[in-house]
């Protein structure tokens, strides 16, 4: 059977998994609302998490199809996955155009000299403008440098969650045969080279209970059988030898289980305990590796800590440093944009380990993943990594794109600036302003949730990493103080209804507090000390204007991400299985004062 291998690439939101789903569907290989997003909080959250492979069947040919992520902090997954297909599929949103990370996956894309077809997607929209979006696509395409055939690609129309494809946007079409027809005719057969010696290349892991680590990998030649010796070649060349156990190929959503793997298959293999990212894997020990494939370094570290409150041990599972530490072993198995220290970290007087991640929701997700687990930890405030290049002190800096409506641009604008970020380019059409920046990560982290305030929910924010470059200087960016609760208890609507005069408060009525907890923010700016759990004074006088009903706003309730957003450096934010709360490192006043002194 001939095969074909292609990815899907886009920006976050332009309808990647949906058209994967529906050529699915519509090849007979999965029934009514099996998505390729099986993982609980990509359903939640609409976002693709890890890159997920599929097939599809169509005029006797196997389609291999990778479904990639859109967001900027699982960007190392989308890079591998480029390495091992032949073509992608660029899906560009008819009404947004080309967006930060879509010129992050085609740049990755042209350098590889992979040939894209453009699919520009959510036609149907009402403010969508085809013809602009394929100008912005093709100004893209030259602005990165590709070559005449690249730039001479070929597009097709599509209306994704309809099912829905056409080569001119005037056609009559009611399914996605167009699409699939211009894959055959345009993506290079992968099934050459049966005869040749065998060879693949890792390009992603996975891991099983049974049977352990396993390796996704491309054949670029020959075939090889189950029960097989295999030499695994490292980037530097060192060869070692293991036995192929489990083979696997993909077919729909499902695993299939096979006797043999042949070129041009994508395939699990399984047998090798200590596989990594970018071996070649030969059965011939003296078979030069395949060029290695790069992964993009963390951005920003962050200290997992065991969680020392008042209220520890009371929702989680598994509380202690050497749980914690086989649990985030078990990620590096297959999370590769992650790194663990696990020398305790410095300055901390708790057992803990240091981790390094690509971005917030990198690093949110996985403790989100882990508090479902029936974990229970607490972390430091996120920082960013500060190398010297060059022996000059630098750091990560990100391109950020901002779409917000022309009224809420002058708050954003001011904002971004004051954290040392510079305008590059900015265009203004039907009330809406797109503009484009370069800051800092340091001042990016902790600013999304101001900028959805700031743009009264309107507002699109996207960004992308850069690279490291020369260190800004000091970035002031929180302009709010810490409201902690001086004693604990349960926190009473009477003492609130006083304190969220203060401020913004992060819980209700009812909610149980400890000394230390900070229970909201303070708009002053100073921190402040406070008595949630203080009631009414009760009298047996009645006096006029004394019984108003109280007014309670609803709370910030913190989740994880608004958690590493609005903390500070002086404080943990504290995550169980069924509660997100933020607390001072020093849960006294008597602490708080001694270690203000030292530092």
């Amino acid at each position: 059977m001939e095969i074909r291998n292609i990815a899907i690439i886009a920006h976050v939101d332009h309808g990647k998994t949906t058209l994967t789903d529906m050529l699915m569907k519509q090849c007979g290989m999965v029934e009514e609302g099996v998505t390729m997003d099986s993982n609980a909080l990509e359903q939640e959250r609409g976002i693709t998490i890890y890159s997920k492979n599929t097939s599809v069947n169509y005029k006797g040919t196997k389609i291999n199809i990778v479904d990639t992520p859109g967001h900027a902090d699982f960007g190392s997954e989308v890079e591998r996955v480029l390495r091992a297909i032949d073509s992608v599929l660029l899906l560009v949103d008819a009404q947004e155009g080309p967006m930060p990370q879509t010129r992050f996956v085609l740049k990755k894309s042209l350098e590889l000299g992979l040939q894209p077809i453009v699919v520009i997607n959510k036609i149907d929209k009402p403010a969508a403008d085809p013809a602009r979006v394929h100008d912005e696509i093709l100004e893209l395409f030259i602005e990165l440098g590709a070559t005449d055939k690249q730039i001479d690609f070929k597009t097709i129309y599509a209306i994704g969650r309809q099912g829905i494809a056409k080569k001119n946007l005037a056609d009559e079409s009611k399914d996605l045969t167009p699409l699939l027809d211009l894959v055959l005719e345009e993506v290079p057969e992968a099934s050459k080279n049966a005869e040749g010696a065998f060879q693949a290349q890792v390009f992603n892991l996975g891991y099983d209970n049974f049977l352990g680590r396993l390796a996704i990998a491309r054949v670029y030649g020959g075939s090889v059988k189950m029960g097989s010796q295999i030499f695994v070649k490292d980037h530097n060349g060192v060869a070692r030898s293991t036995k192929i156990t489990k083979l696997f190929v993909f077919e729909g959503i499902t695993r299939k289980d096979v006797q043999e793997i042949t070129v041009g298959d994508i395939a699990v293999i399984a047998g090798i305990p200590d596989v990594f990212i970018g071996e070649s894997i030969s059965l011939d020990a003296d078979m030069p590796p395949l060029p290695s494939i790069a992964i993009d370094e963390p951005t920003i570290s962050l200290n997992f800590l065991v969680n020392d409150s008042p209220f520890a041990g009371k929702e989680g599972k598994f509380v202690n440093a050497r749980q914690i530490r086989e649990r985030l072993e078990r990620e590096l198995e297959i999370n590769v944009g992650l790194k663990v220290d696990f020398v305790p970290p410095e300055g901390e007087t708790h057992e803990g380990y240091v981790v390094y991640g690509r971005g917030e929701l990198h690093i949110a997700i996985l403790l989100e993943n882990m508090r479902r687990e029936g974990y229970e930890l607490q972390v430091s405030q996120p920082q960013v990594i500060i190398k010297m290049v060059d022996g000059e002190k630098s750091e990560p800096y990100e391109e950020v794109t901002i779409e917000t409506p022309t009224e809420t641009s002058g708050a954003v604008v001011e904002k971004i600036t004051k954290r040392r970020g510079m305008m590059q380019n900015m265009r203004e059409k039907d009330g809406i302003v797109r503009m484009i920046f370069e800051i800092p990560t340091r001042g990016l982290l902790g600013y999304r949730g101001q900028f959805v305030i700031d743009t009264k929910g309107e507002g699109i924010l996207s960004s992308r990493v850069i690279g490291f470059r020369p260190y800004a200087g000091e970035i002031k960016k929180r302009d709010v103080g810490s409201m902690t609760s001086m004693i604990s208890g349960k926190a009473v609507a009477f003492a609130l209804g006083n304190l969220q005069e203060r401020g913004v408060l992060y819980i209700g009525h009812g909610t149980e507090v400890y000394e230390g907890m900070v229970i909201g923010n303070v708009t002053k700016g100073d921190d402040l000390s406070v008595n949630p759990i203080k009631g009414k004074q009760l009298t047996n006088m009645r006096a006029s204007g004394t019984d108003e009903a109280i007014n309670l706003k609803p709370p910030f309730t913190l989740t994880i991400e608004r958690g590493l957003e609005v903390m500070s450096d002086h404080e943990y934010l504290e995550i169980t299985p069924k509660s997100v709360r933020l607390r001072d490192k020093y849960l006294t006043e008597l602490d708080r004062v001694r270690a203000g002194r030292k530092s």
